[in-house]
């Protein structure tokens, strides 16, 4: 049996498929190891990919060659574009997942990679020698060499399962869960945090009355997550919408000594974002309702999840919540709602490129890291998976700023604040969001996925080809000038639009909020037809123009402090004049650079200064004697 890989990953989640996809098509013998390979790429909560933030990261990870969003295509079974009556910053793509469906697709993705084995086993023990992790011990005591391991072992790390006032070791969907290998990183000196989420009960579809509730949808326009995706699903199934009420929310006072949460029984730290409903009750008691969505779990099952009512009250409690909604009243509970604690690492153990600053050559990503979210966990997996094969081949990392990406966002929040709760991306946590858009992702990260070698070249010429059109198309509308006639401003008056009195570059029309590309493609059609999204992207930079100068400006000033590097001589320790927390703080994260080191929390400007001074002079100012 074959015992040396270029890279092991451990654990077949959201995050461990990524990672193992990525290693293996850049080249990498990689060995995945997961506890059931039943349960790859399973959703052991939403059965849904995207949302705000969630849906832009998928399209990054397309964008860099990634998986997630092929999968989901092939696979989904309702597809919307949310907040469309926002700008294009905040649009987000949410796709309701077949999840049976979406597992066997990725499953076959990673059994049809070369490079890829998959193996049925428990890793319980890192190699270590000379300071470095060098392979894996599995339950069987088989030991398998490795150039790099990636750790995306998700809630398993000591999982407790918790409902009510009953509680036993399991990892989701009551999956055996990984003790030991936890113990094992304890030993090895990693700090650990443990950390709780949940997930609300299923229902039978034939016990619910949807006629007492509203329908959710899907959109008639064709959508995709992947830009490679030129075949679309038409046959939605629609999910639905009810709400909690008087009666729910008393059944939920009345039993609260009873939720594990409040009787003490969980002691991790919950996901603030998505709270649980009897959370939800105590936090936000002037509400008198919560929105409660049924979304199917597949084409080819019954089963109904119930999305916002995430609970680890008594079963015998989440059938009378259940009952209590308008066409709930007859509804039959086919899974139990549950809580799940377990541990994970302190992420500013970690360096931005997701290895381990403690033992080099382990790297983690997904939930052990303290994230939330399949998105999340997907995104960090295929960082990790880049980044472990460079080790491997002497290669630089590849670190996203927070410019480039949400991915970049989110590793850099990790690695730098850390998290005391299961962190979720948002939209509000990225400064640059106009520059990260929903349907910029190729843009800004294809050439990036292209030169690590995911990326094959014909879809790279495509790519550049799109560019090319756009930055054409926006330098034709900007040399084109139209007169003012009465065809134009007829034209112009139909769509709400002021009528022009003199000669008007057509980029500045475009510019109009009331009209768009098609409206001005009227007026002087493009030379060749113009793709939709070559289309929208004209559109968008023209419209955004003056903000996205804007952004771009402070990208320039944030870059300058990136490139500022902090040398690892550095004794945070030896700088007289900062303050006690800020050395504490910078000694632990240990800035790749001043931007960096700006960004942590309780080191403020002066802190800054004293450290630029301190390393100009060699490490002589400020220094104590």
């Amino acid at each position: 049996m074959e015992t040396k890989y270029d890279v092991i990953v451990i654990g077949a989640g959201h995050a461990g498929c990524e990672a193992a996809l990525a290693s293996a098509r850049m080249g990498s013998s990689t060995l995945l190891l997961t506890l059931s390979l039943d349960m790859i790429a399973f959703m052991p909560c939403n059965p849904s990919v995207g949302g705000p933030a969630k849906g832009h990261v998928v399209r990054e990870i397309d964008a860099l060659g990634g998986q997630m969003a092929r999968t989901i295509d092939k696979t989904h079974i309702q597809m919307r574009m949310l907040n469309t009556g926002k700008g294009p910053a905040v649009y987000a793509l949410r796709a309701q997942a077949d999840k049976v469906l979406y597992q066997q697709e990725m499953k076959r993705a990673l059994e049809q990679e070369p490079n890829v084995i998959m193996q049925q086993n428990m890793v319980e023990e890192l190699i270590v020698e000379n300071g470095e992790c060098r392979g894996v011990v599995t339950r069987t005591g088989t030991r398998y060499e490795s150039k790099a391991v990636i750790l995306t072992t998700g809630t398993y790390l000591r999982g407790k399962v918790i409902i009510g006032d009953l509680a036993y070791e399991s990892g989701p969907n009551n999956q055996q869960p990984s003790i030991r290998l936890s113990e094992h990183l304890e030993t090895l000196g990693f700090d650990l945090v443990r950390f709780k989420t949940g997930t609300p009960p299923r229902v039978h579809a034939h016990t619910i009355d949807t006629s007492e509730m509203e329908i959710q949808p899907g959109d008639e326009v064709p959508r995709a997550f992947s830009y490679e995706t030129t075949e679309y699903i038409t046959d939605q199934l629609p999910c639905w919408l009810t709400y909690t009420n008087e009666q729910t929310h008393e059944t939920i006072q009345a039993n609260l000594h009873r939720a594990p949460m409040y009787s003490g029984v969980i002691e991790g730290t919950g996901p603030r974002y998505c709270p649980s409903i009897e959370d939800k009750i105590v936090r936000f008691a002037d509400k008198n309702r919560h929105q409660v969505f049924l979304e199917p779990e597949g084409r080819n099952t019954d089963e109904i999840y119930v999305q916002g009512l995430s609970t680890s009250l008594p079963e015998d409690v989440q059938l009378m919540m259940l009952r209590s909604m308008k066409g709930m009243e007859e509804v039959q509970m086919m899974r139990t709602g549950y809580a799940i604690e377990y541990d994970a690492v302190v992420p500013t153990q970690l360096w931005p490129s997701l290895e381990t600053k403690h033992l080099p050559n382990l790297f983690t990503a997904g939930q052990i890291n303290g994230t939330s979210g399949y998105e999340e966990a997907a995104g960090q997996g295929l960082m990790a998976g880049i980044n472990a094969v460079r080790k491997v081949q002497g290669k630089d990392p590849v670190i996203l700023d927070r410019s480039q990406g949400y991915i970049g966002v989110m590793i850099d929040d990790l690695v730098t604040k850390g998290t005391n709760e299961p962190y979720r991306l948002l939209t509000s946590r990225a400064e640059y969001r106009l520059l990260l858009r929903h349907d910029n992702a190729d843009m800004r990260l294809t050439d990036i996925g292209y030169e690590i070698g995911l990326i094959p070249q014909a879809r790279h010429q495509r790519f550049t080809k799109k560019r090319a059109q756009v930055e054409m198309e926006i330098e034709r509308l900007r040399r084109t000038i139209i007169k003012p006639s009465t065809e134009v401003n007829r034209l112009l008056e139909d769509r709400g639009s002021s009528p022009i009195s003199q000669a008007t570059e057509l980029a500045n029309l475009l510019r109009r909020p009331e009209l768009h590309y098609e409206n001005i493609a009227t007026l002087s059609p493009a030379p060749e037809k113009m793709d939709a999204e070559v289309a929208e992207q004209v559109e968008i930079q023209l419209k955004y123009e003056g903000y996205i100068k804007k952004s771009l400006q402070q990208v320039e000033k944030m870059k300058r402090m990136e490139e500022k590097r902090i040398p690892a001589w550095v004794d945070y320790h030896n700088i007289h004049g900062i303050s006690s927390e800020a050395r504490e703080k910078l000694e632990q994260v240990r800035p790749l650079s001043f931007g960096q080191a700006a960004r942590i929390s309780g080191v403020n400007p002066a802190d800054i200064s004293i450290l630029l001074v301190h390393i100009e002079q060699g490490g002589k100012s400020f220094a104590k004697n």
